[in-house]
């Protein structure tokens, strides 16, 4: 059983960022600008924004956090967002979900430059994807993709099971794991909380790449020998003898599952620090993007 590690892998990733925009600051070239917009102060949010800025710090990156309060108006909100649009300075920017419940997450979604939209969640970009055209991967199945690839993982011809149709990552995913080329060129079913018999799917599975958000749902008896087992869930689950008074739980029963596995990602140290590595990259890739239209 080989881990796919996500922690390492990562910081291999932001190290290769590092050089590319040492090579762009020597050449007297513009470093690239991420901004992140927060409303309110939801703590997990904050926590996964601070660590964003921090990354930014480590890559040399100019970063930007928009604190707004949780107060602010939709129309205000808006107002922002085309201000980011048209600054020039800014090469992509994302907007930390969930937004408070009197905004239209969906709206403030639309009306997000694809061309800035490093988190790829865009329908210009969700599009663009679709049609294997050159766009902005959302971060994480974008991470789960690079996984795949550095690790040397077989995709083509193999069964790929998802669970999970989210339009974050289960969807994606779907989609890229059956678009042409490597990792790809999989045959892939996406199951969900309506499946029947989930486990008849799994059982023939030779890739599994779960995000559904329910501690150990994945057990070592619903998994064939020699399976790859992708793992993006992240639960907090209370325990009273870690000094914490909790523990970070995936979906797969890691234990029992591993025993069987040829690949699998931990939780924590897994899927977790690529989502943040690939926003940088799509961010690079934005620049790059910005520097070429502009010649």
């Amino acid at each position: 059983m080989q881990l796919l590690d996500g922690k390492k892998t990562s910081e291999d990733i932001k190290n290769e960022i590092a050089a590319e925009v040492q090579a762009i600051k020597d050449a007297g070239g513009k470093v690239p600008h991420l901004a992140a917009v927060l409303v309110g102060n939801n703590g997990a949010s904050l926590t996964y924004v601070g660590s964003k800025v921090k990354s930014c710090q480590q890559i040399g990156f100019d970063s930007t956090l928009v604190a707004l309060p949780e107060t602010i108006t939709e129309d205000e909100l808006l107002a922002k967002i085309k201000e980011l649009n048209e600054d020039d300075n800014l090469d992509g920017y994302i907007v930390q979900l969930p937004l408070p419940k009197h905004i239209d997450e969906q709206k403030i979604l639309l009306a997000i430059d694809p061309d800035k939209d490093v988190d790829g969640f865009h329908p210009t970009n969700f599009g663009r994807m679709a049609l294997e055209m050159e766009s902005f991967i959302p971060a994480t199945p974008f991470g789960i993709m690079e996984l795949l690839e550095r690790y040397k993982v077989e995709t083509a011809g193999k069964h790929t099971v998802v669970i999970g149709r989210s339009h974050i990552v289960g969807r994606p995913m779907s989609i890229l794991m059956s678009r042409k080329g490597n990792p790809g060129d999989s045959t892939v079913t996406l199951t969900h909380s309506r499946t029947k018999n989930l486990a008849e799917f799994t059982k023939n599975a030779d890739i599994i790449i779960t995000a559904l958000g329910v501690p150990e749902f994945l057990k070592a008896d619903m998994v064939k020998e020699g399976v790859t087992v992708i793992d993006v869930g992240i639960t907090r689950v209370d325990d009273a003898s870690n000094p914490k008074g909790y523990v970070i739980k995936g979906d797969v029963d890691f234990d029992g599952v591993s025993k069987k596995a040829s690949f699998i990602t931990p939780v924590p140290g897994g899927v977790g620090p690529m989502t943040i590595a690939m926003l940088l990259k799509n961010t690079l890739l934005a620049r790059k993007m910005r520097s070429a239209r502009n010649k």
